[in-house]
């Protein structure tokens, strides 16, 4: 058994080690740089020497960017919900990359609100996630491919531990799960193409995901709007409870982002990517043994956790 667990390192070792050649000639292209992961990823793969190109939402994150890292990174405006925006980030991209290609396409960006239960959102709500976690992903990705495959380069798309299990509801997790299902796909098509497709699944991290704005007010708001037949359903004590408990799960979210970025790294530059990456303690001890124990034991697991409404049966 030892023998066994001494080769099984070494494996790894090695596979980690093994670092594609000539990085500081190849290309990367990241959506999602104003913060968070993207932001420091796109700081550490110029560490590296390599060629970054950073897509920020907007120009106080781009410039904040372009002064705290060198000549070798260089960033535009992207909006991921709009076609003519990753029309225009595209055309950038193959001036720069010219006949070589890009190495890789990172799909960080996206956004985590409005979410709650799901009786009390609207179909705007979901909307709004949806088009930036999973159809602009889509999109970004179709427009960029040509010069990923010219490069036979790789794909990394974010996704999460709520793409494998759906703890909470609104569109974020249904957008996780449908990157989860594009990366299988488009993975399995861009094979024999020499392209590599990881997908990055972290825990609970500490990132600008949840927006600014408190949590008690987000919630306050999304129960204030709510017909009163459905108020008194749940009833005041289960809107309490629900979001204490989300607010205890942010105050434990981990704030070292690096677990994440340096998977992100490592899909970048190993010549043997993964296909998924589980950053964060919660993720490989909580969420991925969920996703993979029978549906009623994670549902009766889940259930523990939310409060019970007033009319429950």
């Amino acid at each position: 058994m030892a023998a066994l667990t001494d080769l099984s390192f070494m494996y790894r070792w090695f596979k980690n080690c093994n670092l594609v050649r000539n990085l500081p000639d190849k290309y990367v292209f990241i959506t999602g740089c104003d913060s968070g992961f993207g932001n420091l990823l796109a700081r550490q793969l110029v560490d590296r020497g390599m060629r970054v190109l950073a897509a920020c939402f907007t120009e106080e994150g781009a410039q904040k960017l372009r002064q705290d890292t060198s000549y070798r990174l260089q960033t535009i405006l992207l909006d991921v919900t709009k076609t003519e925006s990753i029309q225009a980030a595209t055309q950038w991209v193959r001036d720069q990359v010219g006949e070589q290609g890009l190495w890789a396409l990172v799909n960080n960006a996206g956004v985590g609100l409005p979410s709650g239960p799901n009786e009390w959102l609207m179909k705007e709500d979901f909307v709004k996630v949806i088009n930036v976690n999973l159809v602009g992903l889509i999109e970004v990705t179709l427009h960029m491919l040509p010069l990923v495959k010219k490069a036979r380069g790789r794909i990394v798309n974010m996704s999460s531990s709520g793409g494998r299990v759906a703890v909470i509801g609104g569109g974020y997790c249904v957008s996780k799960f449908g990157v989860e299902a594009f990366s299988d796909s488009i993975r399995r098509e861009l094979h024999y193409f020499g392209v590599k497709v990881s997908i990055i699944e972290p825990g609970n991290y500490r990132t600008s995901i949840l927006g600014k704005e408190g949590l008690v007010s987000r919630m306050q708001r999304l129960w204030e709007r709510l017909p009163q037949e459905t108020r008194d359903s749940y009833g005041e004590e289960y809107f309490r409870n629900y979001t204490d408990k989300l607010k205890n799960m942010m105050q434990l979210a981990e704030p070292r982002i690096s677990e994440v970025t340096n998977s992100m790294e490592h899909a970048i530059i190993s010549r043997s990517p993964r296909i998924r990456y589980n950053p964060g303690l919660d993720a490989k001890l909580l969420y991925i043994p969920l996703a993979k124990l029978p549906t009623p034991v994670t549902d009766f697991i889940l259930s523990r956790y939310l409060p019970k409404p007033a009319d429950s049966v």
